[in-house]
């Protein structure tokens, strides 16, 4: 469940990017981070591991409104993608309100990109969440790579592999140049704070804080 922050008047929705390993994740997070320097105060945070690296920053996005007059703060991580680190995986996806799958478009990668989604499902599972039920957005790394000949699994393979039981939104991008990757940050973090809203109204969280403060 997000985090919600009365004195800042703040919604903290927490977005894990997950995939398989050198699919894109940290590309993603780089590109997204010094697009929006002017707009991002805060550092990015790099937590380094053998081979992989845990990346995590937060900001204030101004187009996605207000949730009951709290602004939405998104705090967006990625995972390590390297099988031994599935501990650190875990740990990450604690409180997570959205997953962005990224999903390596080269061949050579079909096995890699099912097993991570599998994995993901697991995780979340010991969380007592559902793949299929929590906000999920696939994002098809690497399409650039088309343009340099190499051998890339095609849009119908990724969708028949990853996509054909959940039927949630799909992009196909390059982390590298950006394609598709607002668009795909953008859509989650719609989706995720819907759930969130709708979650809040339900129990109503809000409410009962609002007035616990004397709002």
């Amino acid at each position: 469940m997000a985090f919600i922050n009365l004195k800042e008047k703040e919604i903290l929705c927490k977005i894990v990017y997950y995939g398989p390993a050198r699919s894109g994740k940290t590309t993603n997070l780089e590109y997204i981070h010094n697009s929006l320097q002017d707009r991002i105060k805060s550092k990015m945070v790099t937590i380094n591991t053998k081979g992989d690296r845990t990346l995590f920053f937060d900001f204030l996005p101004l187009d996605l409104g207000k949730v009951f007059g709290l602004s939405i703060r998104l705090q967006i991580y990625t995972v390590p993608g390297q099988v031994i680190y599935n501990a650190t995986r875990k740990l990450v996806l604690k409180g997570v309100d959205g997953v962005l799958f990224v999903a390596d478009s080269l061949r050579g990668r079909r096995l890699a990109n099912k097993e991570s989604l599998e994995d993901l499902a697991k995780n979340l599972d010991d969380y007592g969440l559902s793949l299929y039920k929590i906000p999920l957005v696939l994002q098809y790394n690497k399409r650039d790579l088309a343009n340099e000949d190499l051998p890339l699994l095609t849009v119908e393979s990724l969708e028949k592999d990853l996509n054909n039981k959940l039927q949630v939104p799909f992009f196909l991008a390059s982390a590298l140049y950006g394609d598709g990757v607002f668009e795909a940050l953008r859509t989650i973090a719609k989706i995720s704070i819907k759930h969130i809203s709708g979650k809040i109204f339900q129990e109503g969280i809000i409410k009962e804080k609002i007035y616990a403060n004397g709002k």
